[in-house]
């Protein structure tokens, strides 16, 4: 796993939608609240959360086949991996 700088609350929800599971299943999986991922997901810029919820977040998306595409000039994003 290649971790970038930040994730960003779009990426999250737009990761979420990708792999089509609810807020309640990311956050299950993750082992936060509900309200915390909400609160994630309505950040603008950098999502907003203690380090090791964001990183429970990631590794849960990560687990499910994401993969967060780094800020490199062309705009921070996500994509499913390769199987």
């Amino acid at each position: 796993m290649i971790l970038m700088d930040k994730l960003t609350g779009r990426q999250i929800a737009a990761a979420r939608a990708l792999v089509g599971i609810t807020q309640a299943d990311l956050a299950a999986k993750a082992n936060i609240s509900v309200p915390t991922l909400k609160r994630m997901e309505a950040s603008q810029g950098e999502a907003a959360g203690m380090a090791n919820n964001l990183g429970a977040v990631r590794s849960a998306l990560e687990s499910v086949g994401v993969e967060f595409i780094p800020e490199n000039g062309g705009g921070a994003g996500v994509r499913l991996r390769k199987m």
